[in-house]
């Protein structure tokens, strides 16, 4: 279709196109057409980036007549499509109006007749003259062009056979499979942007099931804004590779199942008998359409703009580690671009030198990083040599593994390409990654997200883009000596509190806060309702509790200056500031949970925990710097 055209600049044309008397004076388009095909402003909507408007093109076949010039409008930016779509052809109609809007959109902008287009499926290209247009079905009326020009992928399928085919068809073709021949006319322009839109509908945006779907809203709203936005998101790569083939799997089986339901439906309506094949078909008609219902409100999750990184963090964080190996062994990966008898003569004195006195160790080499990650088992080891990665897709580490630089971290880069996958993705219950730097740019997620278990970072550099590390559930960071910077004011979701200890770091040059602690609204909202029945009712044991939680003070402080280095000094120095917030934070919040456990004891709904320094997530922190934070070194996000 479209896409299979091929790009490149205009070429003349040998065999132009003969000039038609009755188009040599176009009008001047009508001010609404110019409002929807008139240029783009590029930076209207700078989230969606794309080449901007039509250009044309020349089909060069092999023979010797070439094809005249064709416009070619595939290019379109986001927010063309979503105007046009808006504005000018579907506006506030619902599913069942669609193609009567299709229509009323065509007939004001197409002629009815006189015009030129390359006929283009997969197989051949032919150039035919429109003689009608039958808009209620969305065909033209078409004959072959004198001097006929024709081009065929395969060798077998002649002229002839096309001719046989528009015979076949009644001469009728689908507009979409038309490509407007240019004659330097607006008008000819328009009508070229007027079929691409109708073209990219019904190939990207239309579902056979919409018609019936509920009316109660307008289609746009519900259906043609959030796939148009999928598209886009797809062609940006801003999806993660998994869940777009997750979606066009999905897409072809509703499409397939709701075709069988189609057939089944239509059988049972021709049968008037009450026969046991009637009630087995009945049951399959059920059958197929919960399976439809599900396939759809699948397709609507990773349709939705907001509800899809939910979709894909589920995926994500299920990933299943491969386990120990059967025989139990351990294997070293060794990872390097290219491998000289230099660097593998020190590879063999710096690091398998010991290895040898020991028992026999597997070693495998890769040239690809996401191969050697890959073929990893629990307790193997990954050494990445002095080199430049560039990865495509997500670095999945499911088992427990331990990722090791082989050199200075500047001279171990690893850099992520593509929006839409996770950079670093861990689940395994112990890894590892020391003396790498990443480098990651324009992504819809962290650097580095922990779903499950412990991650030691030391010795690494995290240049970043957007939250930078994110750790969900009841997942434990521990990071060492390592350099985070370069990331946005982006929050993700936590659901459980997890474990952090922060020893040596460099915080610096972020957007928003240094470090962010995320926790539930809905806890603050319990506490605003709990105070205020017991304020009504218990307000004498409220003051006994104060006077307890003040007592209690001075055991926390202590608690807490055990997991923090000493300083000598009343004079802080950068680390003794960014630590000292962290730790205020955490007094505050603690002496809140507290009152707020204890108070919700009081109705019933909680139980009241003691233990309450041993629940928050720092663990361990100490000698950390905090420099250039757009909003400061520590801050406290509710969702």
């Amino acid at each position: 279709m479209a896409d299979d055209l091929p790009a490149g600049g205009v070429l003349e044309s040998i065999a132009m196109v003969p000039p038609r008397p009755d188009l040599a004076a176009a009008k001047e388009p009508a001010p609404w057409k110019e409002g929807l095909f008139q240029d783009a402003d590029p930076c209207s909507d700078q989230g969606y980036h794309a080449n901007p408007g039509a250009t044309v093109e020349t089909l060069m076949p092999e023979r010797k007549i070439p094809f005249p010039q064709i416009i070619q409008t595939n290019e379109l930016l986001f927010y063309e499509r979503f105007r046009a779509y808006q504005d000018y052809i579907l506006a506030d109609c619902k599913a069942s109006e669609v193609k009567e809007f299709t229509v009323s959109f065509l007939e004001k902008v197409l002629e009815p007749f006189g015009w030129w287009a390359v006929w283009h499926t997969n197989v051949f290209k032919v150039l035919v003259e429109v003689t009608n247009v039958d808009f209620s079905s969305l065909k033209a009326v078409v004959r072959l062009a004198e001097p006929c020009i024709y081009e065929s992928k395969l060798s077998t399928f002649t002229l002839a056979n096309v001719k046989e085919l528009l015979d076949l068809k009644e001469f009728h073709l689908p507009l979409q499979e038309l490509w407007v021949v240019s004659d330097d006319s607006r008008e000819f322009h328009q009508m070229a942007l007027a079929i691409e839109h109708v073209r990219f509908f019904y190939k990207n945006i239309w579902r056979s099931w919409d018609e019936e779907e509920e009316d109660e809203y307008d289609y746009f709203v519900r259906c043609v804004e959030p796939r148009l936005r999928l598209y886009y998101d797809i062609l940006e790569d801003r999806v993660p590779s998994g869940l777009i083939v997750d979606y066009h799997n999905m897409l072809s089986q509703c499409e397939e199942s709701y075709r069988k339901f189609l057939n089944l439906r239509s059988s049972l309506s021709n049968c008037n008998s009450d026969s046991e094949q009637e009630n087995i078909s009945m049951v399959e008609g059920l059958n197929l359409y919960s399976e439809i219902e599900q396939l759809k409100q699948k397709l609507k999750l990773i349709e939705n703009p907001l509800l899809r990184y939910v979709f894909g963090y589920q995926k994500n964080s299920n990933i299943q580690g491969k386990g120990t190996r059967q025989n139990g062994q351990k294997v070293i990966h060794v990872v390097s671009s290219t491998m000289k008898t230099g660097l593998l003569r020190s590879l063999l004195r710096d690091r398998f030198w010991e290895e040898s006195c020991k028992e026999e160790t597997e070693i495998k080499f890769h040239s690809d990083l996401l191969s050697g990650i890959n073929a990893c088992y629990d307790g193997d080891t990954v050494i990445i040599c002095p080199g430049h990665y560039v990865v495509h897709g997500t670095c999945s580490i499911a088992d427990s593994i331990e990722l090791e630089g082989y050199g200075l971290p500047d001279d171990i880069v690893i850099e992520k390409r593509g929006k839409g996958d996770t950079f670093m993705d861990c689940t395994g219950m112990d890894v590892k990654i020391s003396g790498i730097k990443f480098i990651q740019h324009d992504s819809v997620e962290g650097i580095l997200i922990i779903h499950h278990g412990k991650t030691t970072l030391e010795n690494c550099v995290l240049q970043c883009e957007t939250t930078g590390i994110t750790v969900r559930t009841s997942a434990e960071l521990f990071m060492k000596n390592s350099d985070v910077y370069g990331a946005k004011d982006f929050l993700d979701e936590h659901y459980d509190i997890p474990k952090i200890s922060m020893i040596n770091n460099v915080i610096h040059n972020n957007e928003g806060y240094g470090v962010v602690l995320v926790k539930p609204t809905i806890f603050c909202d319990l506490q605003e309702n709990a105070e205020d029945e017991i304020n009504d009712n218990m307000v004498q044991k409220n003051k006994e509790a104060d006077v307890t939680e003040g007592l209690d003070l001075e055991e926390m402080l202590q608690c807490v200056a055990s997991k923090v280095e000493p300083y000598a000094t009343a004079d802080f120095n950068e680390q003794a500031k960014g630590n000292c917030e962290i730790i205020n934070e955490l007094l505050a919040i603690s002496m809140q949970k507290g009152r707020m456990k204890k108070r919700l004891s009081e109705l019933g709904i909680i139980q009241a925990d003691d233990n309450i320094m041993s629940q928050e997530m720092f663990i361990e922190i100490m000698g950390n710097q905090f420099k250039w934070n757009g909003k400061g070194s520590f801050g406290t996000f509710l969702y």
